[in-house]
């Protein structure tokens, strides 16, 4: 009998998933609805394993704060004209973005 991965062995498979990417590459997946914005001040592979153990409550509550939802088109033009670098992680059929240019990263 084999037990589901805790969140911690989740977030580091995860972890070796991760990359930066630029926006332009993610244009095919802005346009189909599949890219989800990830605030700053959030871990993006919490997000990431939040949303592989499929806590609804939990991304519920990070929507209602607007921490985590929808790219908006001025941030996705903003994005584009600057072929911004992000960091992002798939989980199928998702790709989760955060961009991390203004802050500094330990």
């Amino acid at each position: 009998m084999s037990s589901s991965p805790s969140l911690d062995e989740l977030k580091a498979k995860l972890n070796l998933e991760t990359s930066r990417i630029h926006w332009h590459e993610l244009q095919t997946y802005f346009a189909r609805g599949q890219v989800v914005r990830v605030s700053p001040d959030l871990d993006l592979l919490d997000v990431a394993a939040e949303l592989a153990a499929d806590n609804k409550q939990r991304f519920a509550q990070w929507m209602e704060e607007g921490r985590v939802g929808e790219v908006a088109p001025d941030a996705a033009q903003g994005w584009y004209d600057r072929n911004a670098e992000l960091w992002a992680v798939v989980i199928a059929p998702w790709v989760l973005v955060q961009d991390r240019s203004g802050h500094v990263l330990h």
